[in-house]
């Protein structure tokens, strides 16, 4: 995995929706490289029970959207901000909760994370390589939806967990600037908007 081309600068200012911030965190663990997630806990309103990266909404106290990612990943599992090199960030994107978030890339020692219960349920440490395998991903594109229109879902199928959603389009767009994995040129399957989702 090769962070050295990440863009490492960017203005602080998401007009037109709420501003939030989340951290990518790449840890190294026996050589290989693996991504933090967590698993939301199950009685939040926004997003129950799904796969993100440690992150939140902007709040006040937070000079820079890159304090933000760092204060949120403290609070959520316990990553420290001093222990944590910020070494890039992905393209912004917005949320179905009205939320344009900015992610961020940063690498992190390999140690235990204890998730904050009261926003989440667990911790996942998954490998760079079984979300780069084939076997583990497939896609479908979600027709006639009222806010976004068409698009495509990503779904990374790895260790029991499944990542999809916001965090899905942000696992691949790091993937494919830091690996030679690209996610293929067309979806596996094309479904309406309210299509049940596999997961």
């Amino acid at each position: 995995m090769d962070l050295s081309g990440l863009r490492r600068h960017a203005p602080q200012s998401l007009a037109g929706r709420r501003e939030a911030a989340v951290l990518a965190p790449v840890i190294a663990r026996d050589g290989d490289a693996h991504l933090l997630f967590t698993k939301r806990a199950a009685h939040l309103g926004e997003h129950p029970g799904q796969m993100s990266f440690p992150g939140g909404g902007r709040e006040p106290i937070d000079r820079t959207l890159t304090d933000t990612a760092l204060r949120e990943a403290d609070e959520e599992v316990g990553m420290r901000p001093t222990e944590v090199d910020v070494v890039g960030r992905l393209d912004d994107t917005r949320t179905s909760s009205k939320y344009a978030v900015r992610p961020f890339v940063g690498v992190a020692p390999d140690r235990e994370y204890v998730p904050d219960e009261s926003e989440v349920a667990e911790v996942a440490i998954l490998p760079v390589d079984a979300l780069t395998d084939p076997a583990n991903y497939e896609s479908e594109r979600r027709v006639g939806h009222p806010e976004y229109g068409d698009h495509r879902v990503h779904f990374f199928h790895v260790g029991g967990y499944t990542v999809w959603g916001v965090t899905g389009r942000m696992v691949v767009q790091l993937l494919e600037r830091t690996t030679d994995w690209r996610a293929p040129a067309e979806p596996d399957r094309v479904v309406g908007a309210d299509a049940e989702l596999p997961i």
